[in-house]
């Protein structure tokens, strides 16, 4: 018979639609059941959930930079052009209009190298967050139902070998202790796979955080500072392409 998705636990779905596993998780709840726990585990495990949250807030706030960014980049476009129309139809005042004109344009120019940075620095958050650190997170949940389920298991061993000991116990407390072995290597197993992704994505976050930060602190001010050769120095340092302009919307970014 195949496992039912009975139970929520800790934010993980718990495998085992046992009466073990209920009684396990409402001891828990009120307090009164012995429950497993890796400290130094679990606070890796925390760390990580709020670690993600303020990525989250980082990649949100990224969003919001990025359309204000082509908000920008149109009305600066639309500008120039209203100033370049102008300045063939105000002779009095073409020159005036004229230096307006390529002004907006420069700007719009550095304006979408500055997009194209912000546009990868997100989309690399992006991918950090809803896919290294969740992938994480996928298997954390897995940990925590195979704790639940070993700790279920456990007690039950623990009460059968405090009872009585005849004929018909004997054979319940070998295939207890069989179910608790089973569960107890894959408990076991999971905190190991959970030890090792979380090592690893530590380790990725550092290597993808320190290219992201350079590249926006590097982008940032060289578009601020009007330096338009650093600005594409920048996007060259990180290999990123810009799409010609009235490419799709609102992306001018292309990985290589």
């Amino acid at each position: 018979m195949k496992p039912v998705l009975c139970l929520v636990a800790m934010g993980a779905l718990v495998m085992d639609s046992s009466p073990q596993c209920t009684k396990q998780l409402l001891s828990e709840r009120f307090g009164r059941g012995s429950r497993t726990v890796d400290l130094e585990l679990e606070l890796q495990i925390e760390l990580l959930r709020e670690t993600k949250r303020k990525y989250e807030s980082v990649l949100q706030l990224g969003r919001a930079l990025t359309a204000h960014l082509y908000s920008l980049l149109q009305t600066q476009h639309a500008l120039g052009d209203a100033f370049a129309d102008l300045s063939q139809k105000s002779p009095e005042l073409q020159e005036e209009f004229g230096y307006n004109a390529e002004t907006q344009k420069l700007l719009c120019k550095n304006g979408e190298t500055l997009l194209g940075a912000v546009n990868f620095f997100v989309s690399s958050i992006n991918t950090l967050v809803t896919k290294t650190m969740e992938d994480t997170l996928m298997t954390v949940k897995q940990y925590e139902a195979a704790r639940l389920e070993y700790d279920a298991y456990r007690t039950d061993l623990e009460e059968l070998s405090l009872g009585p000991r005849d004929a018909g116990t004997r054979g319940r407390l070998e295939s207890a202790q069989a179910t608790f072995q089973a569960h107890r290597d894959k408990y076991e197993k999971l905190r190991g796979d959970v030890a090792i992704k979380l090592k690893f994505l530590e380790e990725n976050k550092i290597k993808v955080m320190h290219k992201q930060l350079l590249l926006f602190h590097n982008a940032v001010s060289a578009y601020f500072a009007g330096n338009q050769k650093q600005l594409e120095q920048t996007l060259q340092q990180f290999n990123i392409k810009l799409r010609p302009p009235g490419a799709e919307k609102p992306s001018w970014l292309e990985e290589q």
